[in-house]
This record gives structure tokens, sequence and C-alpha cells, in this order.
């Protein structure tokens, strides 16, 4: 697995929620800082298109990035991509599939195509870079099974 070849994760929850609850939650952008070890803040900076999240990672430090809502369809997806729409260093995506009983929720992320701070740390150790990835994919994956249970919780009305 390398950086070029746009290395993805996705995780799933079923929630036993109306469709209308679970899409209210993924769309709250400031939500997943709660769940998230990785994500501490997000806010609109242009309500509905474009948002800033504040990031910490203990190897890394923090950062902040530009998103940009790249696909909006209700009650079936929400999707942005990091720093530049043309060009992005991630893509990241909720998908719902309303069902018998609830909505099946899918988390996703993809790595690249443009540089992010991943690339530093391949590039100083290049012979390391699919063990890299596959770290930096499983941290993604953790913080993204923590936000989709959050939001399960929710919806459920547990939490």
């Amino acid at each position: 697995m390398r950086y070029v070849d746009g290395p993805t994760v996705e995780v799933d929850v079923f929630i036993a929620a109306p469709a209308g609850r679970v899409w209210e939650l993924v769309t709250d952008i400031e939500l997943p800082a709660r769940f998230s070890s990785e994500l501490q803040e997000a806010a609109w900076v242009e309500d509905g298109v474009r948002f800033v999240g504040r990031n910490f990672h203990p190897a890394m430090g923090e950062w902040e990035t530009t998103s940009f809502v790249s696909r909006r369809e209700p009650l079936r997806a929400f999707a942005w991509d990091v720093s530049d729409p043309d060009d992005p260093s991630s893509s990241w995506w909720f998908e719902l599939e309303p069902g018998p009983g609830g909505v099946h929720l899918r988390q996703g992320m993809r790595i690249g195509p443009a540089d992010s701070g991943l690339t530093i740390a391949i590039e100083a150790m290049p012979d390391k870079e699919e063990r890299i990835i596959e770290r930096r994919l499983a941290e993604h994956a953790d913080n993204m099974r923590a936000t989709l249970e959050g939001i399960k919780a929710l919806a459920e009305g547990v939490a």
C-alpha cells in the first residue's frame, strides 16, 4: 500500500433510529470532536460549504485544516475534501442506507492525492511507507469507530 494509491478505510454500524435523526448528527461538523482523539474542534467558516478543523496527534502536534463540502445528498451522503477541493490531502464521508428498523451508517476516508502531514513521515523513512500508512489508517479507523458509536448512542437515545 502506497500513498499514491489513495489508501482508504471505512467502518460501519447499524443504528436503530430514523434516517432524519442520523442525518442531523452526521451533518453536525462539531459532533465528531466529542468522540475522536484527534479532531479537537470544527467550525463553519462558510455555512454548509467550508469549515475549519483543529486537530492534535502526539507525533505531529496541533494543526488546522480547511475542508470543503463535496457531497450533500440529504439522508444519503455527506462528504468533504481537506485543504483543496481539486487536489485534497484527504477526503472523508458518511453514507447512510436507510432500511427496515434503522440506518446502516458508514464512515470512510481516503488519503491523498495531495501531500499531507503523513508525507513528511514517508519522506523521512521511505522504506517504511507501507507500515506508516497502515498505522495511520488504523488510527483513523479507531477514531471513526468511536464517532459512529457516539452517533449511534445519541441517535438511539442511549447517551
